[in-house]
């Protein structure tokens, strides 16, 4: 078996299951309560670490793979035109299915229903799958940024992965919350955490047969996973931080940690795997 489709099924199942642990962590009570308060420091985390990634690796990839293609035509600047554009078309393909698609939710927002109170839901349960609907691109999306990246380079790859994973829990148990505040039952957080987890693997899976099979070129998909991965870590998360976060000097050194922690992380394998 391809060792790089055992490497992105790996990811894979680990990035959906962070979907599915972070749901988890609302039963019982108490559990949720002493999560909740940590979750806005590991958002700032991901999202330093996601902005990191992708203007220090995503980025200069993708430009090097639009030079290494060789329009004999292109000079200077115009032979990053392309590549822009299509970062422009993930970034605003975000904006599009998040603002129009399904409303905006914000991220670890305090929407937490008690078993016993199912019957006071305080959003509709139209409201909260709509949100859950619009979120599913958002996750099949993840995937796909993970299997370019890893398709194009192992080290990139590992780096996006790490991005996507610091994300996932805080995601698992929005979404979970959303859902359990508008009335619905254990079984249904975790049939809707487990969803999400779903569309990236799929996400995952499916661009790796997309790329091998069908001749899908990483060098339009990477630019425009580019484009989304930066959309969520500036449009999102850190919006998410500073609203959450306020004027705490936790947060926003939580926020410079995750993008030491990229640094720490792409020190570690440059020495590691080279190049």
């Amino acid at each position: 078996m391809d060792t790089i489709f055992v490497q992105l099924l790996i990811f894979g199942i680990l990035a959906a299951s962070a979907n599915v642990l972070g749901g988890l962590t609302l039963f019982p009570a108490s559990l949720h309560r002493k999560y909740k308060q940590y979750l806005k420091h590991l958002l700032a985390i991901g999202a330093g670490f996601m902005l990191a990634v992708t203007i220090i690796e995503i980025l200069p990839k993708s430009i090097e793979l639009w030079t290494e293609k060789g329009e004999g035509h292109s000079h200077g600047s115009e032979q990053y035109f392309v590549p822009m554009i299509l970062l422009l078309g993930g970034y605003l393909l975000t904006q599009i299915v998040e603002h129009t698609i399904a409303p905006h939710f914000h991220l670890g927002e305090e929407m937490h229903c008690d078993d016993h109170d199912h019957e006071h839901a305080l959003i509709s349960s139209r409201t909260a799958y709509t949100a859950v609907a619009g979120l599913l691109v958002h996750t099949f999306f993840d995937g796909v940024t993970i299997a370019a990246a890893a398709m194009i380079d192992a080290k990139v790859g590992l780096l996006v992965f790490v991005a996507v994973l610091l994300h996932k829990f805080p995601e698992g148990f929005t979404v979970g919350s959303m859902v359990m505040a508008a009335g619905k039952s254990r079984t249904q957080v975790l049939t809707v955490t487990a969803l999400l987890g779903l569309t990236t693997f799929l996400g995952v899976v499916l661009y790796y047969f997309a790329g091998t099979s069908l001749g899908v070129s990483t060098a339009y998909a990477l630019p425009i996973a580019g484009g989304v991965t930066l959309y969520v870590a500036a449009s999102d998360l850190i919006p998410e931080v500073n609203h959450h976060g306020g004027n705490n000097v936790v947060t926003t050194i939580s926020l410079a940690f995750g993008v030491g922690l990229f640094f720490a992380a792409h020190l570690i394998l440059h020495e590691t795997l080279g190049h």
